[in-house]
């Protein structure tokens, strides 16, 4: 079909208007015309003499309805210029799904396809010469020339899509790179020995493990080898340009060969992983399987560059690590290159079915452009398998690649054959270049597949019979190189025997280095990044820490946080929150929760310490109480009181998210973990939101110390409390947190009052090691009356773990009650209604580590309790109330809640109240049962 037959329809004042139109801004018109403009333009150039019957002056209106429908003095070559044109194009758009990538079957057929009769033209035209061949930098050249070109460039060993991206700029640019040498590597001989070499490194140690540990899983490169001297490359070359630290994620697939082979992790010590042998340190780690583990590498490049390479430890979770390297990328960034983001590299390694099939590499890819989390440009490198544990590429995706989640930020995509080790590098530089210049991410699907099966004792064949047959016959890509080499006299006949010989010989020597050690030793990751910090056990945790803060330099940052800035006009009810606020700090003495919170920031900042919060709406805060960010009324500018501090040492960073748990918690852990000396907050908008990132709690939150050695400091903000909202705005699941909780791998607090609040979030940066902070954080206890702290409260006091009752004679107290939380004030409410004076409330404010020796020495100061009660809002099969059975053991606890149900809440407001009630009356009523 002729591309510009829509021109037989054209009225020609609205062809001329559209035409002017082109003429001031070319990017202003559809793309279609846009090329038919073009064209035109070059008709004019080209053949002036002959075009005048293309004259479009402007007519009256009477006129201008009359449709052109005779083109008929067009001249022909000029219509086949257009068609060529036209050619060209096709090819940029869709000549990728028309290569030769797939390394052992053949591809599946698309339609329409690039044939000369799909664009108007055939055969007769292959000797003819086109001008259009100019808009691809050849000069007189024949269709078939151009067509030559045109497969070198989109359709030999590497595809690439970029047509989608919108920028004229970007896609020329993209256009000349691709044009120089028709797309197609150009190496030294020397630079080929480099690739070979690497390759033969890949090889030789998945032949040395799968002889000297067969059966045992190491998730093999085979198939995907040319990885190795891709990354190698991209390293090198990437120092060259100037970045300084790499931050890479990758899954289990071809790990092991990437830390030998890449980061230079010893052999010797993956031997003893291998072997299974115990760690050198076992006290506070356990440990996790060889193809799980991180490692952090100071290397001098060829050229002399010295660089920090890092690998994230990751588990088994397929992808999750992206979203973890991108916040340690962020952190190395923000603390080290703030004017130059480039100087960071993130490299994301995936698997097909993978990045096919999470939801988190969408989210990840969300956040490439927005400001909380951009980190200069990610390479993304998918080592395609073309299946993912046994099931069929078909089966894992509806879209054409597994990389079409690239173009939801436009970013370009190279489908690369595997087998090919120069086009694997080619498109890796290109990559690179394409990230330094323009600072956004690029995807390059590395096609291959996977030798075994999913891992090395499982059977392919099973549910891929036709394709492993092929496979079995395939030549691995270090042979298929050696072959091009030998045929070009690079290289001679035992130049590769010789190089496979000597790498064996070090593998064997590091073997047998290996067997004489007991232990394993894992090395910490970043450890460049955690100096100064040892680990602690609960009992360290447990430790009082000086959270105390001069009251005159907490006066200094109040005066700053409640005055706005007088040029600037700010909506009434702004002004009247700045004013309440400086009413409460210098009138009152009565401070809420959120002075607390910005009074703790502050102080932090003005110690040296950077605060980072994100999350969804945590500018202004889901419950309107925050403000830490409040906008100019006409110009909606963005004033952050925080960064205006008197001797402020430290930076304050607030960012709303984008509507993303799993990605986001991921990121910030990311970014406390390479960053300790940043409070780095996550705050769910409500708390059993996070359960959206349940992974995350899962396999790095809760576990990673214990795994892998890593502290991390991460504060999680939860809002929990029963007022009334339904199931999901009410419950934050701290059961869930605290099922996870064992020996020293987290806090977890439950805070009362705004003082408490403010110790709790100091003492996070103060100590000498970095635990997870979990907080479930109040909803209406954010403007309750009676949750106020004085400022010597929060400038003398320090973190209190359990708050006994001050408004009691302990000496007539029957019934002690243990609460946390907002249910406290619920009854103590219920106490004065019904002026009893013999029941206490303890308050635990900390409820990992449980401080039972402070607990005990409460108990002790009522010798006439004889009732002492759990009580809780939450049904009796959540919250805290089976933690507290399992860890408090001191005395019988009567529980005071709802009985058991499946949802936290009810939906009603009149059943939620009632039950509420019920709970309550509980509490003051031994003989009540729900």
């Amino acid at each position: 079909m002729d591309r510009f037959s829509f021109l037989n329809a054209a009225h020609t004042a609205f062809f001329a208007d559209l035409y002017d139109q082109y003429i001031e801004n070319p990017d202003s018109v559809e793309p279609s015309w846009r090329s038919f403009f073009q064209g035109f333009d070059f008709g004019l150039a080209e053949y002036g003499s002959g075009f005048e019957t293309l004259d479009v002056p402007r007519q009256d209106a009477a006129a201008a309805t009359q449709p052109v429908s005779d083109y008929s003095g067009i001249p022909e070559k000029l219509q086949k210029e257009f068609k060529v044109l036209n050619l060209i194009e096709g090819y940029r758009t869709r000549g990728h799904l028309f290569t030769k990538t797939n390394p052992v079957r053949d591809r599946r057929i698309f339609t329409p396809s690039l044939a000369l009769d799909n664009f108007g033209l055939s055969d007769a035209d292959l000797n003819t010469v086109f001008d259009a061949g100019k808009e691809v930098g050849l000069q007189n050249a024949t269709l078939s020339q151009i067509i030559d070109h045109l497969r070198k460039v989109y359709c030999q060993h590497i595809g690439i899509e970029y047509m989608y991206i919108r920028d004229p700029e970007v896609r020329k640019w993209i256009q000349n790179k691709l044009s120089a040498n028709n797309n197609q590597p150009d190496f030294s001989a020397d630079q080929k020995k480099n690739i070979l070499g690497k390759l033969n490194d890949a090889v030789s140690f998945e032949n040395f493990l799968h002889t000297k540990y067969v059966g045992q899983k190491r998730f093999s490169l085979e198939g995907g080898e040319s990885l190795i001297p891709a990354l190698d490359a991209l390293i090198e070359a990437a120092a060259d340009k100037g970045v300084e630290q790499f931050v890479m994620g990758m899954a289990h697939r071809g790990r092991l060969n990437v830390l030998a082979n890449v980061f230079g992790k010893s052999t010797s010590d993956i031997f003893s992983e291998f072997d299974g042998k115990d760690y050198d340190d076992d006290a506070l780690f356990d440990g996790d399987v060889k193809y799980h583990l991180g490692l952090t590498a100071d290397k001098k490049t060829r050229n002399g560059k010295q660089i920090n390479i890092n690998l994230a430890p990751n588990p088994s979770h397929l992808e999750t690590v992206g979203a973890v390297i991108e916040g340690i990328a962020r952190a190395k960034q923000d603390r080290h290159y703030a004017d130059d983001f480039s100087k960071v590299l993130p490299i994301a390694l995936h698997g097909d079915a993978a990045v096919a099939g999470q939801g988190i590499v969408y989210e990840i890819v969300q956040m490439a452009k927005l400001d909380g989390y951009k980190t200069g440009g990610t390479i993304h490198l998918v080592v395609n398998n073309q299946v993912g544990f046994t099931t069929n590429y078909l089966d894992a995706r509806s879209s054409t690649y597994c990389t079409d989640v690239a173009k939801v930020t436009l970013s370009p995509v190279l489908h690369v054959n595997a087998d090919d080790a120069e086009a694997v590098v080619h498109a890796m530089l290109f990559a690179l270049d394409y990230r330094m210049e323009f600072g956004t991410d690029v995807f390059i699907d590395l096609l291959g597949y996977r030798k075994y099966g999913h891992n090395e004792g499982d059977e392919p064949r099973f549910t891929q019979p036709k394709l492993y047959k092929i496979i079995a016959k395939h030549k691995n890509p270090r042979d298929i190189y050696a072959e091009k080499l030998i045929a070009d006299g690079v290289i001679g006949a035992d130049y590769v025997s010789g190089l496979e010989k000597e790498y064996k010989a070090v593998m064997e020597e590091n073997l047998e280095a290996s067997r004489k050690k007991d232990l394993t030793i894992i090395t910490p990751f970043m450890q460049n990044e955690w100096e100064g910090y040892a680990q602690a056990d609960a009992d360290e945790m447990l430790k009082k820490v000086n959270t105390t803060f001069s009251k005159d330099m907490l006066t200094d940052i109040a005066k700053v946080i409640t005055e706005l800035p007088t040029d600037k006009k700010f909506i009434n009810k702004i002004q009247k929150l700045i004013n309440d606020r400086k009413t409460m700090y210098f009138d009152t003495d009565k401070l809420d929760w959120a002075m607390a919170e910005l009074l703790a920031y502050g102080s932090l900042l003005v110690e040296g310490y950077d605060v980072r919060m994100s999350g969804q709406d945590v500018e202004r805060g889901t419950f309107s109480h925050r403000h830490a960010v409040v906008k100019v009324e006409d110009s909606e500018e963005e004033v952050i009181l925080l960064n205006n501090l008197k001797d402020q040492k430290g930076k304050f960073h607030i960012y709303n998210s984008l509507l993303s748990e799993y990605g986001v918690v991921g990121f910030d852990y990311g970014y406390a973990l390479a960053s300790p000396k940043t409070l780095t907050i996550w705050e769910a908008q409500f708390g059993d939101f996070s359960n959206g990132a349940q992974i995350m709690l899962d396999q790095y939150i809760s576990a990673a110390e214990d795994k892998w050695n890593n502290q991390n400091g991460l504060v999680m903000l939860l809002p929990h409390g029963y007022e009334g909202q339904g199931a999901e705005h009410s419950s934050a699941r701290m059961e869930r947190y605290l099922q996870l909780c064992a020996n020293h791998n987290m806090y977890v607090a439950d805070c009362t009052t705004p003082a408490n609040f403010f110790h709790l979030l100091r003492r996070q940066m103060k100590t000498t090691f970095r635990k997870p902070l979990i907080v479930f954080t109040p909803k209406s206890l954010l403007r309750h009356p009676l949750v106020v702290s004085t400022v010597d409260e929060f400038a003398n006091a320090s973190f209190q773990e359990v708050l006994d009752d001050t408004a009691v004679d302990a000496e007539k107290v029957k019934t002690l009650v243990f609460v946390t939380g907002k249910f406290y004030y619920d009854l103590v409410a219920e106490r004065e209604n019904l002026k009893r004076d013999d029941v206490a409330f303890v308050r635990i404010e900390q409820l990992f580590p449980l401080p039972v020796e402070q607990l005990k020495a409460v108990i002790a100061k009522y010798p006439n309790a004889d009732d002492y009660v759990w009580a809780q809002e939450e049904p009796r099969n959540m919250g805290a109330y089976s933690y507290m059975l399992m860890n408090f053991t001191e005395v019988k606890l009567r529980l005071a809640a709802l009985k058991a149900y499946s949802a936290p809440a009810a939906g009603s407001y009149t059943r939620s109240k009632k039950r509420h009630a019920a709970a309550i009356a509980m509490v003051f009523d031994k003989n009540l049962f729900n």
